[in-house]
């Protein structure tokens, strides 16, 4: 009769246990799950402040909310929008017409100028100018005032991750998924863009696939590297972004590369890394 009844006192010990294991399981999870949404509101309502800011104009002011937010905030659920956030806003404050401290210029026309003639002085491209200035025609008149964004741009490419980061003076501006070669066979190290294309055919097997046929994969555009047959191209692929798909190259959607094809002047470099 002892060892029974110290048997059943055993057994409704151990369910004890595990009552209060699972009850606090539960507790842990509930708390967990609460400081989850009160973190994704937290950056909500971070986020909503900066809409508003860029809702009025107050794109400099709108940025430095968010990137304090990823670098305070780091960890907390639902930060990919708000990086997100940052991307787009960048991009905006890039091709803006805005003054930014250390990072624009003003260059006033003169009587010999022409916009290639400045861009290669400035180190940037003629599309990406006259993005910046809402002009729809290469005709520039001295006395013209133009803003010119002045921050070096560089490319890293991380294949393990298949993302493309532009960077301007080290800062990263913006993250794109992009497709690298099939077995990791994209080259690894620091390259240059030699040359740039729009609407490139193709040489491949031999033969010279002209731009817009169903058999070139090329897209839209082409910024090729200083070691032959590699470089950034765009595609007629969509489906395989994020992917190791490509003979070797860096593969982007079409409407993202021309992004980076009208800012990434000849010489730009682009790092490689596994």
């Amino acid at each position: 009769m002892k060892k029974v009844l110290k048997t059943s006192l055993m057994i409704v010990g151990i369910f004890l246990v595990l009552l209060v294991v699972v009850k606090l399981g539960y507790s842990f999870k509930a708390r967990n799950a609460q400081a989850q949404n009160e973190g994704r509101g937290e950056l909500s309502a971070l986020l909503k402040s900066a809409e508003d800011l860029e809702q009025k104009g107050e794109l400099l002011h709108a940025r430095e909310i968010l990137r304090d937010t990823i670098v305070n905030d780091a960890s907390k659920p639902g930060i990919e929008e708000v990086q997100k956030s940052l991307d787009d806003l960048n991009m905006k404050i890039i091709f803006s017409s805005i003054s930014v401290p250390g990072e624009t210029t003003i260059v006033v026309v003169k009587e010999d100028d022409f916009l290639q003639k400045i861009a290669n002085v400035y180190d940037t491209t003629v599309d990406f100018i006259k993005k910046q200035n809402g002009l729809t025609s290469d005709v520039v008149k001295p006395g013209m005032q133009l803003r010119l964004w002045t921050g070096k741009f560089s490319v890293l490419v991380d294949k393990s991750q298949n993302i493309f980061v532009l960077k301007s003076n080290g800062e990263v501006v913006k993250t794109y998924r992009v497709s690298t070669g099939k077995n990791n066979i994209t080259p690894i190290g620091t390259f240059k863009i030699v040359n740039k294309l729009v609407n490139p055919d193709w040489s491949h097997d031999g033969k010279v696939i002209a731009a817009g046929s169903p058999d070139n994969i090329l897209g839209t555009r082409w910024l090729g590297f200083n070691i032959p047959g590699y470089g950034i191209h765009g595609t007629t692929l969509p489906e395989s972004i994020g992917k190791q798909a490509t003979a070797g190259c860096v593969r982007m959607l079409n409407n993202e590369v021309e992004e980076v094809y009208a800012l990434l002047p000849v010489g730009t470099e682009v790092t490689i890394i596994d």
